[in-house]
């Protein structure tokens, strides 16, 4: 090879992805992987001459090894496991992340930003972007959980069309045709996202509400007027797992039972999600790579600017708990 090898290269002759060969070079998080597949990956990173820093060596230079990450919601569990495979991505190019948490204020986000960018930094991992923000050129940047609808910016998703169809798809085979929908903010790509994922598995305008955010007490509040709307539902496909929550204390508040009376569904499976009374049935993201992959993106577009703005959609899983079961007559 006469470049000098990338983690790609290494995660190609392994016969790996890129993610797992990353944490397989970590100590950090090396007991994640198989043992097998850690000594490939070891002995694929030997013959290439692969050096986890290279990467830091080739920017440092020119470079503050600083990266700004703006997130909208610390409490929001989906969000620590991503912000910790973002700081492993970049821990391993010699980069450290500098955190900040917006409580979903765009006057405290752009706060963030113009003070992160004061300190020199590099460039940025945002999970705050709405679909219509128009986001500076001038300085790398990633979006993560997040897109808009413009697609010059990389970014890294989970796949919330396929996750949506296949909770549909769960549903009616359980016998579900009353299905409706607790939507997440229309102007966050998550929600508009699976919005139109619910709409076209169900062939058309179906009953939906839209929460005002992603949160349990949102959540409570659209499932009421869901059922004010649609009072003989007998499923309810929440846009996350907090929208879901957000469901069962509604359906409780109207003496509804979960799943003998309505079957609910979240997106994410954050933690703990196996531990609420039933267990939610969700759709699993990969909360981790999602974050490894955002700083492999922002790291190559440090390293080149001018690239092409890619998009990545990783790959979910339907994870069946008791929140769902037949439909009643």
């Amino acid at each position: 090879m006469d470049r000098v090898p990338t983690i790609k290269d290494v995660a190609d002759r392994a016969g790996v992805h890129a993610a797992t060969a990353s944490r397989a070079l970590n100590s950090a998080t090396r007991g994640m992987v198989n043992a097998r597949t850690v000594t490939r990956v070891l002995e694929a990173a030997k013959a290439l001459g692969y050096a986890p820093n290279s990467a830091a060596r080739s920017l440092r230079t020119r470079t503050s090894s600083v990266a700004g990450v703006i997130i909208p919601d610390l409490r929001n569990p989906v969000f620590p496991p991503i912000v910790r495979g973002i700081e492993d991505g970049l821990r391993e190019a010699g980069y450290m992340a500098l955190l900040g948490n917006t409580d979903g204020d765009a006057v405290r986000e752009r706060e963030l930003f113009d003070a992160m960018r004061g300190r020199q930094t590099d460039g940025f991992i945002l999970a705050t972007s709405r679909r219509d923000d128009a986001l500076p050129a001038e300085v790398p940047t990633v979006l993560v959980n997040r897109r808009t609808d413009a697609g010059g910016v990389p970014s890294v998703t989970a796949d919330n069309s396929v996750g949506v169809h296949m909770l549909v798809r769960a549903l009616v085979h359980l016998g579900h045709s009353r299905i409706g929908h607790v939507a997440g903010p229309r102007h966050l790509s998550t929600g508009w996202e699976r919005y139109r994922a619910f709409v076209d598995a169900m062939d058309g305008a179906e009953p939906v509400t839209f929460a005002e955010a992603f949160t349990e007490d949102a959540g409570f509040e659209a499932t009421l007027r869901l059922l004010d709307t649609v009072p003989d539902l007998t499923a309810i496909v929440a846009g996350n797992d907090l929208i879901a929550l957000g469901c069962y204390a509604a359906l409780a508040s109207r003496g509804l039972r979960v799943p003998e009376d309505i079957s609910v569904t979240g997106f994410n499976d954050i933690p703990f999600a196996d531990r609420q009374r039933p267990g939610l049935t969700t759709i699993r993201i990969p909360h981790y790579d999602i974050g490894l992959e955002s700083a492999r993106l922002l790291l190559e577009r440090i390293a080149n600017p001018a690239g092409p703005a890619k998009r990545i959609v990783l790959p979910v899983e339907l994870v069946t708990r008791g929140s769902t079961g037949p439909a009643r007559n």
